[in-house]
């Protein structure tokens, strides 16, 4: 089974790495749930990401909606190739800039 942890890098600084997909996904929310609830913005670095599919997105999409309904920014950085172009072919790009 593929890995990805979600891990807190300081203040508000968080990083995702491993596997963003559907067998990883439901382990991110959670750890998410933990680690955001402190934070008073998300910044999250996604270049140790190996591989992502539209679970991947689905997950970033969702983080989105959690910073918005919790009154947080939330921002990417180093989005991998892959996610940008699910979110091009989904019209979502423009969501995952900062």
């Amino acid at each position: 089974m593929s890995q990805a942890t979600l891990t807190s890098r300081g203040e508000n600084q968080f990083a995702v790495s491993g596997n963003m997909n559907f067998a990883t996904v439901p382990e991110l929310l959670s750890q998410s749930e933990r680690l955001f609830s402190a934070a008073s913005a998300i910044d999250i670095d996604l270049s140790a990401v190996l591989h992502a599919d539209s679970a991947g997105l689905a997950l970033l999409l969702e983080w989105l909606r959690y910073g918005k309904h919790n009154s947080k920014s939330v921002h990417y950085r180093n989005v991998p190739a892959q996610l940008r172009l699910l979110a091009a072919i989904s019209e979502v790009e423009s969501l995952l800039e900062g």
